[in-house]
């Protein structure tokens, strides 16, 4: 018998997509999505079909519910949508009372039909059977959402809110029905995606039935053992959360098992042929073999997170992080900067292609070099930690990689992109580098052109030549890269050792000529690990066809990151500051000679050499600074410094002038755009060029006409406050942070959450030397 409910209009701002929506079975899917169509008015009327009566009359005294039956054709009548949310094995028996439905005049031929079942092909193959031809408004479907609990006391209107919803648009579909249904699920709050059927169960008989089957065996397995309570009594929270889907609705997952038979045995072989390499790992106490392969599995876990999600590994879409700071006058102490940035990336690339082991120390566990990372992880390449700095990786030799299964994710890294596109390009497989949203917009022409001339097949992506870049693999050319001999336009490191990177698989020699010298590192390490490197003034070369060998490398503290330390001492009252152990390399070293320039109280200590890069421990005190004319040959060798620069150029007296720095304008922001705009808000008086900025500084004229221009006298404000948005550089948010030390109100910085690519525990290093900084996770 069918149910009815006294018929209540409900106002909704938009008018119902759906006259009458017919939901057949009450379990979590089918009432939750009855639940969500009700709540956004998405249908007029709203009736449902279950054998189980309570379902039902509950579901209309609740008010979800227009009409309800146990009988189809009781309530079907009129609908222009119905959704089949019943076990598989039962759904060709619903076709039939569909088919009749339509047979009787009940239905119209053209009514859209749908399912939410976790497998497709058979659900086709079903319809196949029932209908003659494939109704036209038949559009196959399945939400990617579940709960432990099942039935209809589970339903959740938000069950499909941020979940992904599979559609299979058949070419017999019309259109407007694929339209339609799509538009359903994303207001109830899904995100629709399409994919033919028989991907759908093959992928899904890999992420979603081979999961549940295996939580079902190991339940079982655990529940017949004689000790099963001991066994449960003492499980821990990892056993409980993969377990949790074994208290499934087991009748669903009996003909789930059944119905995407052939995908589920064929995902089941290949877990097997797996899980007896683990075996056999464990049996041999393979322990690099095991380490490689647990430590790939935990990275990937949290890796493909954000590549699908196009994110960096710190997740800076919904800009929630800002820096809150209080002005402060001075800051103190001796402190230790985190590894250089440069430098952990060539240890993973070059450790990974060494022959042996390397041992890396002070490793920069920030977000772009845990790209790096990941990648030659993807590339088979047995990595041990990270932890605390300390990394072993276990080389493969010149010709040892392997092509990675998904495309190369860098997050925001232009440094792994550009300097990988020179390693891939020489390799035998194809490739794919991507990265996050940010690091998609960055022009990659400026390497890929150069390797097109060495003989690379590159393929860059719209008209400004961005990422993703798809490379061919030498096997798929039929010849090696060919050396050469290339002038670059504008000194950049990253184009440098892309080049000479590649050069290492080239026939010949390649040759890199530079405008002006720049960053060194890859030539350094290519030295430590044994490759030779030719240095003629401006001109590098290197020899294709050599080896490398593994062994110890000790990262210094980075230069850039102890340049916002180097700048807050020197433009705050009373302040002296020691940074421990920074790396001096010479081609790094022009924010020390820039602010030497400015009058700047720098000096350095016990210099040494750690891994073929030069250390020194450097103090810095408050100075008065003055404006400069920053000559152009160190330009290249400040090149991500000049943001903290800006900010001592505005504390110093006189006029600052930047030009020959267009790089800047291609960095994570357009820096000198950025910047201005920040110095501005806080009240410096400042111009853009094409090719720099001039900077009006405040310095010690601010202080009054009897000022002792012999005395530092730092105490006066030089910036106002302000609201500042970072744009997510965190270069600029980190620049900004500093100048709060000769701030007259509070700072506020929006979108710092990418100051963890660089700098992993900035704003509490800051904090301990006497800034301070608050830090803001907003809805994060």
């Amino acid at each position: 018998m069918s149910r009815q409910k006294n018929n209540i209009s409900n106002i909704h701002s938009q008018p119902p997509l759906f006259k009458q929506v017919c939901v057949i079975g009450l379990g979590l899917i089918g009432a939750s999505l009855a639940q969500a169509i009700k709540d956004n008015g998405l249908s007029e009327r709203l009736v449902a079909v279950d054998r189980h009566a309570p379902s039902i009359d509950e579901a209309i005294q609740q008010g979800l519910l227009d009409a309800g039956s146990a009988v189809l054709s009781e309530v079907v009548s009129g609908s222009d949508l119905i959704v089949i949310a019943v076990p598989v094995q039962a759904v060709e028996a619903v076709f039939v009372d569909i088919k009749t439905a339509m047979d009787n005049g009940q239905l119209a031929t053209d009514c859209m039909i749908t399912d939410v079942c976790s497998t497709k092909v058979n659900i086709i193959e079903a319809a196949k059977a029932v209908f003659t031809s494939l109704p036209t408004g038949f559009v196959p479907a399945h939400p990617i959402a579940g709960a432990e609990n099942s039935g209809y006391h589970a339903r959740r209107a938000t069950l499909f809110v941020n979940h992904s919803v599979i559609i299979c648009e058949l070419p017999t579909t019309n259109d407007s029905a694929i339209a339609k249904l799509r538009q359903l699920w994303e207001a109830v709050g899904a995100t629709v995606m399409p994919m033919a059927a028989d991907h759908h169960d093959a992928i899904l008989a890999h992420t979603s039935h081979l999961p549940h089957l295996l939580a079902f065996n190991l339940v079982e397995q655990l529940a017949s053992h004689d000790d099963n309570l001991d066994m449960f009594r003492y499980a821990a929270g990892g056993f409980r959360d993969f377990s949790r889907i074994a208290a499934s609705d087991p009748k669903m997952w009996h003909d789930i098992f059944f119905a995407n038979q052939s995908a589920i045995v064929s995902a089941l072989d290949e877990y097997g042929v797996y899980l007896q390499t683990m075996r056999q790992l464990i049996i041999d106490k393979d322990s690099t073999a095991l380490m490689g392969l647990l430590g790939r599995a935990q990275a990937a876990r949290r890796h493909f997170g954000h590549m699908l999600a196009s994110t960096p590994y710190t997740d800076t879409s919904a800009m929630s992080a800002s820096y809150n700071i209080t002005p402060s006058n001075t800051v103190s102490g001796t402190i230790t900067i985190p590894g250089d940035k440069s430098i952990s990336h060539r240890s993973i690339m070059l450790g990974s292609l060494a022959t042996g082991v390397t041992n890396v120390t002070g490793f920069l566990e920030g977000e772009d070099a845990l790209a790096t990372l990941q990648a030659f992880r993807d590339m088979g390449v047995s990595i041990e930690g990270p932890d605390k700095g300390k990394l072993t990786i276990h080389g493969v030799g010149m010709n040892g990689l392997k092509p990675s299964k998904t495309p190369l994710y860098m997050g925001n890294s232009g440094t792994s992109m550009r300097l990988l596109a020179g390693i891939l390009a020489a390799q035998s497989f194809d490739s794919v580098l991507t990265g996050d949203t940010s690091l998609n917009k960055r022009p990659m022409e400026r390497v890929a052109a150069p390797l097109r001339e060495m003989g690379a097949v590159i393929q860059s992506t719209g008209h400004n030549g961005t990422a993703p870049l798809s490379i061919t693999g030498r096997a798929n050319v039929g010849e090696p890269l060919q050396g050469m001999e290339y002038d670059m336009p504008v000194a950049s490191a990253q184009v440098k050792s892309c080049l000479l990177l590649a050069g290492l698989w080239a026939k010949g020699t390649t040759t890199v000529i530079q405008p002006e010298v720049s960053r060194d590192h890859t030539e350094r390490m290519l030295s430590a690990f044994g490759y030779p490197v030719t240095v003629d003034g401006n001109r590098v070369s290197v020899e294709g066809g050599g080896t490398l060998t593994g062994g110890d490398i000790a990262v210094p503290a980075d230069i850039s990151s102890a340049a916002f330390f180097m700048v807050a001492a020197a433009i705050s009252q009373g302040s002296e500051l020691t940074l421990t152990q920074v790396g001096i390399n010479p081609t790094r070293t022009g924010i020390i000679d820039i602010l030497k320039l400015m009058q700047a109280d720098i000096s350095l200590s016990n210099e040494t050499h750690v891994g073929g890069e030069p250390v020194a421990d450097i103090t810095i005190r408050s100075s008065n600074l003055v404006g400069i004319d920053i000559p152009e040959y160190l330009v290249p060798l400040a090149i991500d410094e000049f943001p903290v620069l800006f900010i001592a150029a505005s504390c110093a007296q006189g006029r600052t002038v930047l030009t020959g720095a267009k790089e800047l304008r291609v960095k994570e922001s357009d820096r000198i755009a950025v910047m201005a705009d920040g110095l501005q808000t806080l009240g410096i008086d400042c111009m853009v060029t094409e090719d720099g900025l001039i900077i009006e500084g405040k310095g010690i004229e601010g202080n009054g006409s009897n000022a002792d221009v012999n005395e530092v006298n730092n105490s006066q404000p030089v910036f106002g406050g302000g609201h500042i948005i970072s744009h997510h550089d965190h270069r600029i948010a980190m620049s900004f942070a500093v100048a709060s030390l000769r701030a007259s109100k509070q700072i506020t910085i929006e979108g710092v959450e990418t100051v963890n690519t660089s700098f992993p525990g900035f704003a509490e290093l800051a904090n301990q030397i006497g800034m301070s900084i608050k830090v803001d996770n907003g809805a994060a």
